[in-house]
């Protein structure tokens, strides 16, 4: 046997040494696909602005990371549920209990992407650190049959979805410290990859201003101080200022924002954000000319 892989002779802090010297790898093995992210982001860009979705699919730990990443579009960018899906073999029983043996099932990959209606202008994105999935595999070549652009996230460069995605993101992370267990570095791996895919995704769409969540709904209190902050940090304007003129725009930062930079009413702050489709930035680029 070879003892370097020994873990039970180790001690505790021996272990977590050697976890935390194989996570530090990751980020460096990432970085050798950013040209791939980056043209996975303008195709998903794409498909938003021609009213698509974008659809994640996965077994296992990577259909958890791509629930859990699609969940966080709504409250982090203000966005609607559906614009961001996450889909995983077995439902949501499989989010929790131990429903491994529908990575096999090829037939529910199409069932499942017929009940979201997917659609030729949605984007696919299949998760899978194999590479060769059934499940993924399936949803990726249903997902072609409708001419949806499609994306895979692999974790070996040898997986065979790279054969029929449009594009592929491979990150080869090399042997888990617990043999085959692609939770850890490979998990790591493509929650950093989707963490860039849906954040640059939404900032080029203008659902932030500068580095501020702009979009954010500010559904209860916590949200609405949020909302006072973002809107300080973005003009410096004073408390008094900035209250009362989200009590008149009913907490909308965006609007709030403009007004406060450009002088404009709620009604012209409004038109001009529809004009350049919610990107404050354009807004303020562009109103001295009108």
């Amino acid at each position: 046997m070879n003892t370097q892989n020994n873990l039970d002779d180790l001690s505790t802090l021996e272990v977590i040494k050697k976890i935390n010297d194989e996570d530090k790898k990751i980020a460096y093995l990432v970085e050798k696909e950013l040209e791939q992210i980056s043209k996975a982001v303008d195709l998903i860009v794409e498909g938003f602005e021609l009213g698509g979705r974008l659809i994640y699919v996965g077994s296992g730990t990577s259909g958890k990371l791509a629930v859990m990443d699609a969940s966080e579009c709504p409250p982090t960018f203000g966005v609607d549920d559906y614009m961001v899906q996450g889909i995983i073999s077995g439902g949501t029983n499989a989010l929790s209990g131990w429903l491994e043996h529908t990575e096999d099932d090829e037939a529910l990959a199409i069932n499942d992407l017929k009940s979201i209606n997917l659609n030729k202008n949605d984007v696919l994105v299949g998760i899978t650190a194999s590479g060769n999935t059934p499940y993924v595999r399936r949803a990726i070549e249903y997902g072609k049959e409708l001419q949806c652009k499609t994306i895979g996230i692999m974790c070996c460069l040898e997986g065979k979805i790279k054969d029929i995605c449009d594009l592929t993101i491979a990150v080869d992370v090399g042997p888990e410290i617990i043999m085959g267990s692609t939770r850890m570095k490979a998990g790591t791996a493509q929650k950093m990859i989707l963490n860039m895919l849906s954040t640059t995704s939404m900032i080029k769409l203008g659902k932030t201003y500068l580095n501020l969540m702009v979009n954010v709904k500010p559904i209860n209190k916590k949200l609405q101080e949020r909302v006072k902050q973002i809107v300080h940090l973005a003009t410096d304007a004073n408390a008094a200022t900035i209250d009362e003129i989200l009590k008149k725009c009913n907490y909308d930062p965006k609007i709030a924002i403009i007004i406060i930079e450009t002088g404009l009413n709620i009604k012209e702050a409004k038109l001009m954000l529809e004009k350049y489709h919610g990107r404050i930035a354009k807004v303020l680029q562009n109103y001295n000319k009108y």
